[in-house]
Formats: structure tokens, C-alpha cells, sequence
């Protein structure tokens, strides 16, 4: 790729980028929220056109005008959202939209799944070929859109943010085969945030900002500083953040005793799990679930994805009415109100899917930052909204949490996923809270975004607002808690902040032992 340029209205999402990939290589491409890496490889799978600028496949020039483009010169792109239809079978999915329509015989599905098992254990990557794919974890998802892509003898694989919902254990199993591919002769692109990961598995890496290529260098010339630095064009250090909870309390003191009223509590809290799911997997069902954050505290629930950590955040925001016990804010029951009185009692929320429960794609961005208040004054009323005031205040919430978008008037569908974070994370900040519920808040950020989130929440802990988060990074966990309990089907278990202790109940080690459950 030499000269790459795209342009959207007046701004330069690639400006002048060179690329190239060798046979064989993993290469990560880096950069921050917006910094273009998506774009490239968009255009380089075909689905969007460059507008200027030339590419070229084993030396024959390229220009594709479509994904199957692409994918005919061997180039498979999997998307961070994956693009599987749930109802239809691993199997089926493999071959959707494969060039011959109805009128040609589909491919008998046997051999379909055979290849797709022998696929499987060539590279790691096995996943049930007859399994629908509303059954399947986030992991197995992953597999099955990379198993799609080498089923079309892709010989070039781009993969967008490829583990940014996996567990750890998904995570070393995905590098894994990755590696696998790269040593038979597959050339891999690897769009990714997390430094650890470039660092274990890229050969090269290549920075992104602001549209501009920065630098292209060999993973044994450089380190995570240095990546860090020409990724957000200054130093970064989340070392500083990385203290022991006693450390933290020093700084501001301890706090006394009017600081360390109750906001939330939640007294065994049961909730039937929920039948299986087009979006995957069951639900874990809550077993008698304790919990007290005091004002001034960061409380953190840490566990492997799936084990109840939706379902708890659903309860607690009113999304889901639990069978039995109590949820209490500042003493009041709050148990099953409806979400806006939650959130008019002074919560913040960050919910883990911001697509779902965080973003409407199809309004502006200044709607979505004031969305949970949008028919009061000074932005509305029941009958009418007052546009100036919306955009006005939009405006001042994407300056104040630099939100990478064209004006505030743009689609919020547009955003990038690290950017559509940061609004989730404008709106639930830009009150005076009692209550911030933070659910997997750095998810698919870079670096830089993940200091600025982790500045934001200690200083809503330094204001005296309880704070309670919800996440599957331990290093987030350890970073930022003061008191620590970990999920495991269904049930809490308070934990010491310390970091074998937590993996092991994450594990369900502790958890099974019956000790500290609670």
C-alpha cells in the first residue's frame, strides 16, 4: 500500500499511509481511537475505496471494489463485530455468500464441516461446524469468523481488534494459532490496543496517528514505552496507577466516617438465569449476591466474562427484575425501578455494552451525550427539544473528553468503538454522582484512553462517589480497587487484592471451596 488517502468530508481518516506485509509475518498495526488503523484495512479488504493512492498483492497492481474483491486475491478481513448470523449453524455461515447464488447446488454441509474440523486442527481453532452460533462463546464466535476466512483460502488475514471480548485463556489460545498460521506461510495483520499482545506475538508493528503514518519498526527494536509514546505523541505511563490499595488511601487519607456512609447495597440478590440467547451462550442465573460500596471507595467485581456480570449490571440498573432480595441506594429500595429513576437518583453508568445499552446509533452524538436528561431543561421538555442547547452542551463534552468526530452533529453510529466509549463515558461523567457503575469501562481502548479513564475514575473516588467496577482486565482490577470481589456462576466472593488469589477464585477455586462466599 503506498500513499493511502481517505478522506470523509474535510477530514483525513488516511493521510499518505505506506504498508507493506510479508509473507509469513504477524504485523500489528497501533494506534489511538480514530488514528485510521480500521479505515486502512477497510481499504485494503475492499470495502471502502481509497481516494487516492495505489496497492499492489504479490506484486500485481490491486484495486478492489468490493469485500469479495479481496477475497478472490486472497485478503480476509474479521471485523471487530462479528458478522455471523446467530440462527444459522457454524457450517452455514462458513459458506454464506459464497459467488453462485441459489440457482447453483449449495455444498453438500458434511464435507463443508469436515474441512471446517480439519481447519480447525491444523491451526487451534476448532470450533463445532453443526453448532448454531447463538450457542457459542465470544471466543469460539472469534474462531469461526477466522475458520471462515481460511476456508476461503485467505493467504492475508486482518484481524480487528481480535481480543478485546476473549478471557485470557482465549486470548493465549487465539495467539496461539495465530503464530501457527504466520509459521505455515499465512501473512497476518493484527489491529490491536494492547501493548502486552504486540509485544508476545507482532514482528513488526506500525503506529497511526491522526491519520498520519508515524513509524514502522521490528518488535525487538522497540519496547511498550516507546509504542506507547509514538502512538499518543507523549509519554504514557499507567505504572504510576499500578499501586497497592494501601498506597492509594495514603494519598488522600483515609477517609473518616462520614465519607464512609453505604450507597449501595445489595442484600441476596437471586435472578433466574435466562433461556439461551441469539446473542450466545445462557445466562449465569445470580445466587445470593452481597455487596456494600461506601462513598469514596472503588469497588471492583472481577471475573470471567459470562458468569453473571451482566445479569448483576442488568439488576442493578433497573434492565432486569431479580426474583428476590433488595437493592438499596443511600438507604432507599431501589429494587426493579425503572431505569431513569436509577439514574435521577444520581448513578453514572457505563454499561459493558455500549451498543446496546450505552449508544443510539441513529442519533447525533449530542443527543446520545445528553440522552438520559434530554427532555429536561435546559435541553427540553416532554414536548419539544431545544437543538442550541443540545449541540451547545455536546460540543463542550466532546472538547472536554476529546471525542475524535467531525461535529456533534454526526451520526453516533459513526464513531469508533474506542470513541463511542469515550461518549458513553461524557455522559455518565459530566454530572455530580453518588454512584458511578462502571461496567468493562477501558474495553477497546488505547492506552492513552484507558489513562484518561482510570484519571476519571479516581477522581470521581477523590469526590467522595462510590464506584463500582465491573471488570475482566486485572490489571484494571488491581490498579484501581480499594476492596475486590470476584463472580463466579453466580455468586460473589470478597477477595484480597492480590493477584493469584483473585486468578484462582476467577477460576472458581475459591468460590467451590465454599470459603468466603458470600
Amino acid at each position: 500500500m503506498s500513499r493511502i488517502t481517505k478522506r470523509f468530508g474535510g477530514l483525513a481518516a488516511v493521510d499518505e499511509v505506506d504498508f507493506d506485509l510479508r509473507k509469513g509475518e504477524i504485523h500489528a498495526l497501533l494506534g489511538e481511537n480514530g488514528a485510521g488503523k480500521t479505515t486502512l484495512m477497510n481499504v485494503l479488504s475492499g470495502l471502502i475505496q481509497p481516494g487516492s493512492g495505489t496497492m499492489e498483492v504479490e506484486g500485481r497492481p490491486a484495486r478492489f471494489r468490493s469485500p469479495q474483491d479481496a477475497i478472490d486475491r486472497g485478503i480476509g478481513m474479521v471485523h471487530q463485530h462479528f458478522k455471523l448470523v446467530s440462527r444459522l449453524t457454524v457450517a452455514e455461515n462458513i459458506i454464506l455468500g459464497q459467488t453462485g447464488g441459489r440457482r447453483l447446488r449449495l455444498p453438500d454441509l458434511h464435507e463443508v464441516g469436515r474441512r471446517v474440523e480439519a481447519l480447525g486442527e491444523r491451526y487451534g481453532l476448532e470450533v463445532p461446524p453443526g453448532a448454531f452460533v447463538w450457542q457459542l462463546s465470544v471466543g469460539e464466535q472469534q474462531r469461526a469468523e477466522i475458520l471462515r476466512a481460511l476456508y476461503r483460502k485467505a493467504r492475508v488475514l486482518i484481524l480487528d481488534e481480535p481480543t478485546a471480548t476473549l478471557t485470557a485463556g482465549e486470548v493465549d489460545r487465539l495467539l496461539e494459532g495465530i503464530r501457527v498460521m504466520a509459521r505455515q506461510g499465512a501473512s497476518i495483520i493484527i489491529i490491536s490496543h494492547n501493548l502486552d499482545e504486540i509485544m508476545s506475538a507482532a514482528d513488526r508493528v506500525t503506529v497511526l496517528r491522526r491519520g498520519k503514518q508515524v513509524a514502522t519498526l521490528d518488535r525487538d527494536e522497540t519496547d511498550q514505552a516507546e509504542l506507547a509514546r509514538l502512538m499518543v505523541g507523549r509519554d504514557v505511563s499507567l505504572v504510576e496507577v499500578l499501586t497497592s490499595a494501601g498506597e492509594r488511601r495514603e494519598e488522600g487519607g483515609e477517609p473518616g466516617d462520614a465519607d464512609r456512609r453505604v450507597v449501595l447495597e445489595v442484600e441476596d440478590l437471586v435472578m433466574s438465569g435466562e433461556s439461551v440467547s441469539p446473542a450466545g451462550g445462557g445466562a449465569r442465573e445470580l445466587r445470593g449476591v452481597n455487596l456494600t460500596v461506601h462513598a469514596g471507595e472503588i469497588v471492583s467485581i472481577a471475573g470471567v466474562e459470562g458468569n453473571g456480570q451482566a445479569q448483576f449490571e442488568e439488576a442493578l440498573m433497573g434492565l432486569r427484575t431479580p426474583d428476590s432480595g433488595a437493592v438499596r441506594f443511600s438507604g432507599d429500595d431501589m429494587t426493579g425501578a425503572r431505569p431513569r429513576r436509577v439514574l435521577e437518583r444520581g448513578v453514572g453508568y457505563i454499561p459493558s455494552d455500549r451498543y446496546r445499552h450505552g449508544l443510539v446509533r441513529e442519533l447525533s452524538v449530542a443527543e446520545n451525550l445528553v440522552l438520559d436528561r434530554i427532555d429536561r431543561p435546559p435541553f427540553g421538555s416532554p414536548l419539544r427539544l431545544r437543538s442550541k442547547a443540545i449541540t451547545a452542551r455536546g460540543a463542550e463534552l466532546i472538547d472536554r473528553f476529546s471525542i475524535a468526530v467531525r461535529s456533534a452533529a454526526e451520526r453516533a453510529g459513526t464513531l469508533s468503538g474506542g470513541n463511542a466509549q469515550r461518549a458513553v463515558l461524557a455522559r455518565a461523567m459530566s454530572e455530580e454522582l453518588r454512584l458511578c457503575l462502571a461496567a468493562q469501562p477501558t474495553r477497546g481502548l488505547d492506552v492513552g484512553a484507558i489513562e484518561f479513564v482510570w484519571q476519571q475514575l479516581r477522581e470521581q473516588r477523590r469526590k467522595g462517589v462510590a464506584v463500582l467496577l465491573i471488570s475482566t482486565d486485572l490489571d484494571e482490577v488491581m490498579a484501581l480497587s480499594d476492596r475486590c470481589y470476584v463472580m463466579y456462576r453466580g455468586r460473589l466472593t470478597e477477595t484480597p487484592l492480590d493477584r493469584d488469589r483473585i486468578g484462582l477464585a476467577m477460576g472458581g477455586v475459591a468460590a467451590e471451596s465454599g470459603a468466603g462466599v458470600r
